[in-house]
């Protein structure tokens, strides 16, 4: 994990669901503004719409009057990076207890943490002192699942360039 930095940014909402929407929109402009890609930067909203609405559903209850607080910070080191943080009030659990649904398991929800770990750099729980939680979300611009794989492979899949077959 990167080192944090003094927030660009930190807003605070309450845990309402029509306020996820313009959070949303300040990801998307802000990893936008930071040198993501249209992609990464909507895997960067997704992820912390994720995030948000579990702090509201399970951290809340769906109570509409908890306190929700967002810090976006931007890394240098050790390499570039767009950190987003949770931070609420709300239950404290172990954060060894929060497990991605497994993928067979097939029914409506659960898999919010499954897609913020597949589409962050890092994506972390931690409890907050004297209550709540905090999930740190964390991606560099041009890592993660879409990033070119390396040359260098041991899977003769990957070996290298595929021959033009269109010729």
């Amino acid at each position: 994990m990167s080192t944090p930095s003094h927030p660009v940014i930190r807003l605070q909402i309450l845990s309402r669901p029509d306020l996820l929407a313009p959070v949303r929109s300040m990801v998307l402009s802000l990893s936008e503004r930071f040198g993501f890609d249209e992609v990464e930067s909507g895997h960067l909203a997704l992820a912390t719409d994720e995030a948000l609405a579990n702090v509201i559903r399970h951290g809340y209850d769906s109570r509409p009057d908890g306190r929700i607080w967002i810090s976006f910070h931007l890394i240098d080191h050790p390499e570039p990076c767009f950190r987003i943080e949770i931070e609420d009030e709300g239950k404290q659990v172990d954060p060894e207890s929060i497990a991605p649904r497994r993928l067979e398991d097939v029914r409506p929800g659960g898999l919010g943490v499954h897609i913020m770990r597949e589409i962050t750099d890092t994506c972390d729980f931690e409890p907050r002192n004297p209550g709540g939680m905090r999930v740190i979300l964390e991606k560099s611009p041009g890592k993660g699942q879409d990033a070119p794989k390396p040359e260098s492979s041991n899977s003769p899949d990957e070996a290298g360039p595929k021959p033009d077959q269109s010729q």
